[in-house]
């Protein structure tokens, strides 16, 4: 099958129908001029590799989109939804979007510093005072090798810039090791889908934070807490208020924090029966069943389609369809380093975004050029634990998004698509 057919319609009839699933716009003024295009044997290889880890076993089905110049260059479908009902990958398909939530939330959030209701500098303990009296947690070990938890006064109150670029010091707690990580996976975070936001917080906020706030970029629930935020400010819930302001607007008609209607349910993309488990703690959830908490870190599920209208926002921008959602000085700001040396922040030992990335508000932000290859910088993106991901790149007037359910080849996968289509622009 050639990268431009996925169905007996063929090129012509697969654009005209992206056209109208994806509402695409046209692209911006003088990109093309300077962008890299795709070669056809480039994506040949990018849909050959996907159809061969299909072949593998590795999962069912993947859907990859990429949108060039406000209309898709590539799409196609591949496998199933599921080993169970052999349905197959369409582009209604529900996947779990976990962490690609959290650009969401931060766009969000970021409306409401356009509109003078939040300000990056302001501490977090304005909007949930519990975090005016929190502590910071220090092992020290005794002279006997016993390692203890002291709690130290923060330096400095936690930032609302801190909960956008992960140097909150609220970790997940299911990684890294050490008392701080076991004292936040003993408190089954993850466990408490019956809590609302307001009572997540609140447990959070009785822990010790890990780090002295700004001082190591530690990846956690710090865009849970920015959720909260959001819902204090604007007296809704955060769905409410992403309903109301992003997503009805935008089109995004299947982003939502679980799946409520029992007739979209067979639309649901699963992992392998064998690969469901994104943590050691915790399992991949079942996005059928309701629940209260609406994680601004890792909550969503959606569609390639609704995400790619949110993609296109971002590279447009800021706007969409002739209508604007963020200035585009403010999406310069979030895709911009916010951990560079300057701010002397410390990268974690599992530090995500790798050597060549720093972190911006929301993304990681690509900052200098990977050996051997000439990639774009300022491409932004992120990803979730599920196996989905997202990249916007400027330079080349692109987006790119994979959906996927694997947690356990996540990684893999999303180092060897992104070589490959890069591969495929001559980079």
């Amino acid at each position: 099958m050639k990268p431009w057919r996925s169905d007996r319609f063929g090129r012509r009839g697969l654009i005209a129908a992206l056209v109208l699933l994806f509402g695409v716009v046209g692209a911006r003024a003088g990109s093309e001029g300077r962008a890299h295009n795709f070669s056809p044997e480039g994506l040949a290889k990018v849909s050959e590799y996907i159809r061969s880890e299909i072949a593998a076993g590795t999962f069912p089905g993947a859907i990859l989109l990429l949108q060039q110049h406000g209309k898709p260059v590539y799409y196609e479908n591949f496998g199933v939804r599921d080993v169970a009902t052999e349905i197959s990958m369409s582009a209604d398909t529900i996947f779990r979007l976990y962490s690609m939530s959290k650009p969401v939330t931060t766009v969000l959030a970021m409306m409401l510093v356009e509109e003078g209701r939040l300000s990056l500098d302001d501490p977090v303990s304005k909007y949930i005072p519990a975090f005016a009296v929190m502590k910071v947690g220090v092992e020290k070990k005794a002279e006997d090798g016993k390692v203890s938890l002291a709690l130290e006064p923060l330096n400095r109150p936690v930032t609302i810039e801190d909960l956008m670029r992960h140097t909150a010091g609220l970790p997940y707690g299911y990684y890294g090791g050490g008392l701080i990580n076991k004292l936040y996976a003993d408190a089954g975070l993850f466990d408490n889908k019956a809590l609302t936001n307001a009572e997540l917080v609140a447990k959070i906020a009785a822990l010790p934070l890990a780090e002295q706030p700004g001082t190591i970029w530690d990846y956690g629930h710090s865009t849970d807490v920015l959720g909260r935020i959001i819902e204090v400010i604007s007296g809704k819930t955060l769905f409410e208020f992403a309903k109301e302001r992003l997503l009805d607007p935008l089109g995004m008609i299947d982003t939502a924090y679980y799946v409520a209607d029992p007739a979209k349910w067979p639309r649901i993309a699963e992992p392998m029966p064998t690969d469901r488990a994104t943590s050691p703690m915790t399992q991949v959830r079942d996005p059928r069943k309701p629940l209260r908490w609406e994680s601004g870190g890792g909550g969503m599920v959606g569609t390639v389609s609704d995400y790619a209208r949110f993609s296109q926002m971002l590279l447009n921008g800021g706007s969409y369809e002739g209508r604007r959602y963020l200035k585009p000085e403010t999406i310069a700001l979030m895709a911009s380093d916010h951990i560079g040396p300057e701010t002397k922040v410390v990268r974690d030992q599992n530090y995500y975004p790798g050597g060549s990335s720093g972190f911006g508000l929301g993304f990681a932000v690509r900052t200098s050029v990977p050996q051997g290859t000439s990639w774009p910088l300022g491409e932004y993106r992120w990803d979730g634990v599920g196996g989905t991901f997202f990249f916007i790149d400027p330079e080349d007037d692109l987006f790119g998004i994979f959906m996927v359910q694997t947690p356990s080849q996540r990684g893999r996968i999303q180092l060897a698509l992104k070589t490959l289509i890069y591969q495929a622009m001559g980079r």
